[in-house]
């Protein structure tokens, strides 16, 4: 249990689980801590001349990555504790689809009273293609950051799937098999605002693990700009002449290498070394290229103190900020405190809010930007209610949670694109797997509904399928178990938005 059940103060919304994580280090970890250093003490006029690091480093193949890959931007909210996703919040129902109703005693676990259920459809909201409750507390946020525009361009699926309660140990987290599956960034391949293996609270599955690309912890504007450490060189030069001194020095490296007769593969590895901090010096030397803090899209989203002070936001922030612009390839941002079954239905309406507004800037940061953007939400396990009514104002009217229940859990994926709204394979594709009349998950409804090892390879399934490259799903995860190719039909909701 979380330490929520014993502080019964709605507004105290800040209290994240802390895990500790020993991270392995790559050859960025250490130019971004300043263990290689971008270095030269002179500039030579005709050393300003010399060619293109980048053209340089990429007949190397050294590896400099441009533009997240080519990638879909991948975003991955965490709600640590078992929050409410299904019925309040999306709506959900039995075989037929989302509005397919259930018994009145299914809603009412669900946290929804007399006149509020969505059989009345005053009560539903498709303003986002999937299907919400008008009254969610996810909506209202995510209402409160997007425009009309943007909310028209995006659709999305759930995925009804028992999970475990108030536990580390739910496979949850997607952001490895997002990496094997093409997502990188130029800076790092995946980060998290956590320092655990998988960047949030709920652990990764074994299977998908990969740890030369385990996630960076940004968790602040300070961490994401400490991706790139280009020493002192930056302070001396303008960025245009620092890129070109490290460029001079590669290719004097070049000369030096010329006369020794060591192996191509410790040659090449020196050319990469000048070619990649040459690079990283041309695009990163101004580090408000990075900083949350001076990016004005979001100044205008969140605003300037919740950017430097709330601890929900400041993190969401600096990874939405380095995943949508390509920095990252996939980030995860992780909130503690969504084990809010305290007798009241307020806190779970008031963290719920809070939680939509960070998807909703996630949503209205990528329109404003012109990006597509995949946005996945998940939580260990969820609530259920007693029937009793919280009629405070934070409460709204609704049922009260009352205790953990792993039995009405679920997941979904919002997906943005500049072009239009992303259209689904067939309308029912709305809801992956379903639920019982009584509100809980029909665990033989899919493979994954019980299994969440599985629903995380049907996010990964699911985020091919917008690339239009499902045909390699079995190559990216040779292990899978979500059957044959008919078996996947059913698991795939999306229709490709891009390819490849």
């Amino acid at each position: 249990m979380g330490d929520d059940m014993n502080d019964h103060d709605p507004k105290n919304t800040n209290r994240p689980f802390r895990h500790e994580g020993h991270k392995l280090l790559s050859r960025r970890d250490f130019l971004a801590q300043g263990f290689i250093a971008a270095s030269a003490t002179v500039a030579l006029p005709s050393l300003l001349s010399f060619g293109s690091s980048r053209a340089m480093a990429q007949a190397l193949d050294c590896g400099v990555a441009t533009g997240g890959a080519g990638k879909i931007p991948f975003l991955c909210i965490d709600l640590a504790g078992g929050a409410n996703m299904a019925g309040s919040n999306v709506l959900v129902g039995k075989a037929g689809g989302q509005l397919d109703p259930l018994m009145p005693e299914g809603y009412e676990k669900m946290g929804l009273p007399t006149g509020m259920f969505p059989t009345d459809p005053a009560q539903v909201n498709t303003e986002l293609g999937l299907a919400f409750h008008a009254d969610s507390a996810f909506l209202r946020g995510i209402r409160d950051k997007t425009s009309a525009a943007t909310r028209a361009n995006v659709n999305g699926a759930f995925f009804a799937n028992r999970s475990d309660n108030d536990t580390g140990n739910n496979p949850h987290n997607p952001l490895y098999g997002i990496n094997k599956a093409g997502a990188n960034g130029d800076l790092v391949p995946l980060i998290g605002s956590e320092s655990s293996e998988s960047g949030g609270k709920s652990v990764a599955p074994m299977s998908m693990i990969d740890p030369s690309v385990r996630p960076t912890q940004v968790s602040r504007a300070s961490q994401a700009v400490g991706l790139v450490d280009t020493g002192k060189l930056t302070e001396l030069l303008d960025q245009d002449d620092a890129a070109a001194v490290m460029t001079a020095v590669e290719a004097l490296g070049q000369l030096k290498l010329d006369r020794m007769t060591e192996e191509q593969a410790i040659e090449q590895l020196v050319h990469c070394g000048y070619a990649q901090s040459a690079e990283l010096v041309s695009r990163y030397g101004d580090p408000s290229v990075l900083d949350p803090e001076q990016d004005p899209i979001l100044l205008n989203i969140f605003g300037a103190n919740d950017i430097r002070n709330d601890r929900k936001v400041r993190p969401a922030a600096a990874i939405m900020k380095l995943v949508v612009n390509g920095f990252a390839g996939a980030g995860c941002a992780e909130f503690g405190g969504y084990d809010y079954h305290d007798s009241t239905r307020a806190t779970g309406e008031i963290r719920d809010f809070q939680a939509g507004q960070i998807m909703g800037g996630a949503l209205e940061y990528a329109a404003q930007l012109g990006q597509q953007l995949c946005l996945y939400v998940f939580s260990d396990g969820s609530v259920f209610s007693d029937g009793t009514l919280d009629d405070s104002q934070d409460g709204r009217g609704k049922l009260i949670w009352k205790g953990d229940n792993s039995s009405t859990a679920g997941s979904f994926m919002l997906v943005y694109d500049p072009a239009g709204r992303p259209q689904l394979t067939r309308p029912e594709a709305a809801q992956i797997g379903y639920y019982r009349e009584n509100g809980s998950v029909e665990t033989a409804s899919t493979r994954i509904a019980s299994n969440v090892e599985l629903l995380c390879e049907a996010v990964v399934l699911n985020y091919m399928a917008l690339h239009d490259d499902v045909g390699r799903f079995g190559e990216v995860l040779p292990n899978h178990g979500l059957g044959m190719a008919a078996d996947m039909d059913e698991l795939t909701a999306f229709q490709p938005i891009r390819n490849g």
